[in-house]
């Protein structure tokens, strides 16, 4: 079986205009995408299928949910690149538990058609509390590193938090998933470095024991991760944080004017 879970944490750390920093702990399943019918089979509270406390659902991800997801993600990187991906195509990203799902990113590993290496990672990008999505896809051609590492750069295309400004630009750090997983996001204006956010992940194999000890430790994952970006968010505010308004509504401010 190729899926598995990935638990280590997460941490933010911003510059300016006001310092602020946080980490905590997460964990994510990392689903083949050709296991999902079988991943789950047996386990007591977990589905792909039917309700469960733990439930892979389809409607959650890119695509029309009546095809499958593969389809959907292969569909997407040949739009935008015209190579039509024949690998394994493997995602990392949080179910819903206790029916509630959020992601602030999946991620969607599209392997060569002999499932030796990663040739294309899709990023699924959604906002909070506007529920807007946006995918980066990341190809070889596009990356910039020099080392086992990939590494990309692309403008930010969807307004994530209230506190940065659209006009930025993003440096991706991915690491292949193995025993270990690395993701690091840079947003930089005019050359200024201004937030970073780092997720250090570690392989776990599903079983009967990793899975209730996912559950026991982190009943509401997703819950904790939604309620966290608004603590966060609070918190920037009450140190004075300007805030940035929302590019539509800022579209409609002056369109009044």
């Amino acid at each position: 079986m190729k899926s598995a879970i990935f638990s280590g944490q997460v941490s933010h750390s911003r510059k300016a205009p006001s310092a602020h920093a946080f980490r905590y702990r997460i964990f994510m399943m990392y689903l083949d995408l050709d296991e999902t019918d079988t991943v789950f089979r047996g386990r007591w509270l977990w589905s792909t299928r039917a309700p469960a406390l733990a439930r892979f659902d389809r409607r959650n991800h890119l695509g029309d949910p009546r095809e499958p997801l593969a389809e959907s993600v292969r569909s997407l990187v040949q739009e935008r690149t015209g190579v039509r991906p024949k690998g394994p195509i493997r995602l990392l990203t949080h179910l819903s538990y206790f029916g509630y799902c959020f992601n602030p990113i999946s991620l969607y590993y599209c392997f060569d058609e002999h499932d030796t290496r990663v040739q294309t990672v899709v990023a699924e990008v959604t906002n909070t509390p506007w529920g807007e999505r946006r995918h980066y896809v990341l190809t070889d051609n596009m990356n910039v590193g020099n080392d086992a590492a990939r590494r990309f750069r692309t403008n930010k295309e969807l307004h994530v938090s209230p506190f940065m400004d659209m006009n930025m630009r993003y440096d991706w750090l991915l690491t292949e998933p193995g025993e270990d997983l690395v993701l690091r996001i840079g947003a930089s204006t005019r050359g200024h470095s201004l937030f970073g956010a780092t997720m250090i992940l570690k392989r776990v194999e599903i079983n009967a024991a990793s899975l209730a000890k996912v559950l026991i430790f982190y009943p509401f994952m997703t819950a904790k991760v939604t309620i966290g970006i608004h603590w966060q968010a609070l918190r920037l505010w009450l140190k004075g944080t300007p805030v940035q308004a929302h590019p539509k509504k800022q579209e409609s401010i002056e369109a009044t004017r």
